[in-house]
Order: structure tokens, then sequence, then C-alpha cells
């Protein structure tokens, strides 16, 4: 059944919401994947904070328009699937790494991040970038570890003082003995 102007309307302006706050977007192909699999794909993407959405590339074309993912106009060619990550900059690529290892039908076109079109080979690099959390722990570790050194070494200044004494201690008793 064809979409009617203010559908397609409210398409175009529901994707145009999202892309203006993604971080990340995966393009990919989905033809030849069942109806299952694709739920199963959306499910994963609402757990991960992924905005997933199969539309026609002319719609899509304009729901990128004058966002960082203008970009991806090249790419969208046949049946296509959008992956927006809208919290964390590697989400969308897991997701899509992930599940093309187990659906070969599954295959990524192309990726976008900063207004730049990455080729789809690049997806492991996208992938392996740390979640927010990692990302916080990683800097409070770095941050700490100075402020962790410095205690273990004004520890260690009467502790050596405390073995000196102790180990002094012990040589005279031996001498006297």
């Amino acid at each position: 059944m064809a979409l009617k102007r203010q559908d397609k309307a409210a398409i175009v302006a529901s994707v145009h919401q999202q892309a203006t706050v993604a971080l990340s977007a995966v393009i990919a192909d989905y033809r030849g994947l069942s109806v299952s699999d694709l739920t199963d794909l959306r499910k994963i993407a609402r757990e991960q904070s992924v905005y997933l959405k199969v539309i026609r590339n002319t719609l899509m074309r304009q729901a990128v328009k004058n966002t960082q993912f203008e970009c991806l106009d090249n790419v969208l060619t046949g049946p296509t699937i959008l992956a927006l990550s809208l919290q964390d900059p590697g989400a969308a690529a897991r997701i899509a790494k992930e599940f093309a290892k187990t659906h070969d039908k599954f295959k990524v076109r192309a990726l976008a991040v900063g207004g730049r079109q990455y080729a789809a080979s690049d997806i492991d690099v996208l992938a392996s970038l740390p979640t927010r959390d990692q990302a916080i722990a990683t800097l409070m570790m770095l941050m700490l570890a100075p402020v962790t050194k410095l205690a273990r070494t004004l520890k260690e200044i009467p502790a050596r003082l405390t073995r000196t004494v102790a180990a002094v201690a012990d040589q005279k008793k031996s001498t006297q003995v």
C-alpha cells in the first residue's frame, strides 16, 4: 500500500529528529532476512538505545538532509536499514557487527560519524569504541593512579623507618647474646 504524503512527511520528520541527536549511523542491506530476524534485530537495538528504521532511500535522503549523516547519500541504493546510535557512538556498529556474524544476508554498506562517511570495513574500529561507562571508568582509573602512588609512597616512609629500627634492634640483640 502506498504511503500518503502526510505519512511520508511524518516518517521524514521522525527520522530527521533522531538523526540530529544521533552520534553515529550504520547503513546496511537487509535483503533476504526474515521478519523474525528483523524483529530480533529491532529488539536488540531497542535494548542498546539504537534507533533502527527500514526506510525508502528517497525519504532517507530528505530525512538526513542538513544533518551530519548527509554524507551517506551515495550509498542509499537498494533495500536499506538505518541504525542510529543515540547514546553510545559504537552501539549501532556493535549490533550490526554481531548480527552480521550470525546472518550472512545482512551486509553493512557504510558508516558515518561526525559528518564523515567510512567504509563498511571500518566497522571494527567503530564497534571497539568504549561505552560511556567504560570510558568514565578508564578516565577515573587514570585520575586515581597518581593519588594512589602518592599515598603508597607516603605510607612507605614510616614503614621503612619502622623496618630500619626493628633491624637495628635485632642486630643489637644478636650482638649482646
